[in-house]
């Protein structure tokens, strides 16, 4: 390797100034005014240049623009969404997010001051989101201008030797040189003109001698001179550009994705609620029993449309074969436009109903019994339609009734049991249900007494009954009495607490569940986008073929093929083969040598082709 030696006598690198190489001197290291006889002792380490604000921006700006960093940080996106499925999160599940700082008040007040019960809000999460945007744009812009400059320019030129190449053969034919680069040009460019499989540079290049398959010059090996006037046809291929197409086309879709999930969750909004037959909800805010928004979300956008459950169809296979298993779930509703048009509409499984741009789904369905309580001064203390849950598919459902609104004086009521559409009550007491319809309905419940706790201003699950600080009712053995009714049937309940009555009807209510996000269709479209771009940058090989064809001595036309691939490509050698077998004429393949030609290794080949 080039070098000199500096003033201090130390070895310096062809290129180098001496400024560059004085580092600080080593403890007790001469000054330079001292005795120039004196050797100076060699520099600790080398003085390089600072990088100074610009440039720490510049190498800032390059790490972040990496595709290693645009990796590390899809990951980091993906590692931090996990705490969001883990935690509930507070636009989502309030009451859960209470309940956890209540059983974990240390743990949860530090979640909840890192912003874990709010994370795709958080301020952690919105970077690590933003910098990879940066980094995909920043990765995309660079590698599109020089994808555009390679569209642009032509292939590489035809190597002076093609001995050293991976994937090579030659022949011999009658046809001239020009004809036998047309035919292999065309081959190369395949049938479709709009879309060629190579892109093909056709030209021609003085010959200073005849060379053989080998690539070694005949006329120079024998000491005879160089013809004058001779020039060989040739042919430069490249394919592959669709695979740095594809890998782009895949990265817009990642950053497509991005923007369409973001814009997603700023202007989406879902909301839930529980319908009974004959009766309906308007699509207002507070007509929902749980309603979650992005943060570009304005009550007012929505159109005041209303939706009335006029019956529900369930059916259920009776046969011994699938006894029991669901058929069908019809929900029939009427739509009210705000025009005051009504339509009818059904809602199915599967087959949601699109209203404004939103789509509504039935997720659940059951019983919803009326039930009247009168406390023991006869006035009644609760009535209306209670929602039972389906436990099992047999639809055996709980349900729970708070009855806080009692005369002066006497203590609150809770119920909690289940409703069982078709009952089997057991020698021993306990009940179940043997079909999901209601063929013989009957409602169990257990009662308490106490404080319901509602009047403390902490929300409660209308569906679970805290029993901590309420007192059950017993019988006489100790054991809990069991309040069983049917349906039409008053019942008194014990220790003369009042009565409790089950209406003749059973009402049928849904679960429906309505969602509005406009960028659903930007992603799946974002997302195919992406697959097909990773397909394609996958798939598609990268490689370059050179034909020459030349005059040789006897005046036959010599032909030489040799390609070039990025990485292993078993499929070279057969393309090389599939462009010799396009030459015209009568062609002759030289005879396979017993040992390989050898080249000095003293003398470099020169390819002459661009590095790939």
């Amino acid at each position: 390797m080039a070098g000199r030696t500096s003033r201090e006598g130390t070895y310096v690198p062809e290129g180098i100034a001496d400024e560059f190489t004085q580092g600080e001197p080593a403890q007790g290291a001469p000054s330079s005014g001292e005795k120039s006889g004196e050797r100076p002792q060699k520099p600790d380490r080398p003085n390089a240049p600072a990088l100074g604000l610009v440039g720490t921006l510049r190498w800032m700006w390059r790490q972040l623009t990496s595709m290693r960093v645009a990796l590390m940080l899809l990951m980091l996106l993906a590692v931090a969404a996990v705490p969001g499925s883990v935690l509930p999160q507070r636009n989502q599940d309030a009451a859960g997010v209470l309940e956890y700082l209540a059983d974990h008040p240390t743990a949860g007040e530090w979640l909840d001051k890192a912003g874990f019960f709010d994370v795709y809000s958080s301020v952690w999460f919105s970077a690590i989101y933003i910098l990879l945007f940066v980094s995909l744009v920043g990765c995309i812009l660079p590698r599109s201008a020089a994808h555009y400059r390679a569209l642009r320019g032509r292939p590489p030129r035809v190597p002076s030797r093609f001995n050293r190449f991976p994937a090579k053969a030659s022949a011999t034919t009658d046809a001239s040189p020009e004809q036998v680069a047309d035919a292999v040009a065309a081959r190369l460019r395949g049938r479709i003109s709009w879309l060629p499989t190579f892109r093909v540079d056709r030209g021609e290049e003085p010959r200073p001698g005849a060379r053989g398959a080998s690539g070694r010059s005949e006329l120079a090996s024998a000491g005879a001179e160089r013809p004058s006037g001779r020039a060989s046809a040739t042919v430069s291929a490249e394919r592959g550009y669709l695979r740095e197409t594809g890998n782009l086309v895949f990265h817009l879709a990642l950053v497509g994705l991005l923007v369409s999930v973001a814009t997603g969750q700023l202007l989406h909004y879902r909301g839930q609620a529980i319908v009974t037959e004959g009766r309906g909800f308007a699509n207002a805010v507070v007509d929902y029993d749980t309603f979650e928004k992005g943060a570009w979300f304005r009550p007012e956008s929505l159109v005041p449309f209303s939706m009335t459950l006029d019956r529900f169809v369930s059916e259920f296979a009776s046969d011994t074969v699938a006894f029991a298993q669901a058929r069908d779930f019809t929900a029939h509703v009427t739509v009210s436009e705000p025009s005051g048009e009504q339509r009818s509409e059904q809602i199915k499984v599967n087959h949601p109903l699109v209203v404004d741009r939103a789509k509504i789904y039935l997720q659940g369905n059951g019983f919803a019994p009326d039930i009247t309580v009168r406390d023991a001064e006869g006035e009644i203390a609760f009535a209306g339609r209670v929602t039972f849950i389906p436990q099992d598919t047999m639809y055996t459902s709980r349900g729970v009734v708070k009855v806080p609104d009692v005369s002066p004086g006497l203590d609150q009521i809770g119920l909690v049991g289940y409703f069982l559409p078709t009952a089997e009550v057991e020698p021993d007491g306990s009940a179940r249900s043997a079909f999901p319809q209601p063929v013989d309905p009957l409602l169990v419940l257990e009662l308490y007494t106490g404080d319901l706790g509602l009047d403390e201003g902490t929300p409660q699950n209308v569906y679970e009954l805290d029993t901590a600080s309420l007192t059950p009712a017993l019988d006489e053995n100790g054991d809990r009495v069991k309040v069983l009714a049917r349906p039409g049937e008053t019942v008194e309940l014990p220790d003369g607490l009042g009565t409790l009555t089950l209406g003749e009807e059973l009402p049928r209510y849904v679960a429906l569940d309505l969602r509005y996000d406009p960028s659903l269709t930007f992603v799946l479209v974002f997302a195919l986008l992406a697959l097909g771009g990773l397909t394609v940058s996958l798939f598609t090989p990268r490689r370059r073929v050179w034909a020459r064809a030349y005059t040789g001595q006897d005046g036959a036309t010599v032909v030489e093929i040799a390609g070039l691939a990025r990485g292993d490509d078993a499929g070279l050698q057969a393309e090389v083969d599939r462009a010799l077998a396009a030459v015209p004429g009568e062609v002759q393949q030289p005879e396979a040598a017993d040992a390989p030609a050898e080249t000095s290794a003293a003398t470099p080949v020169e390819t002459g082709s661009e590095k790939d």
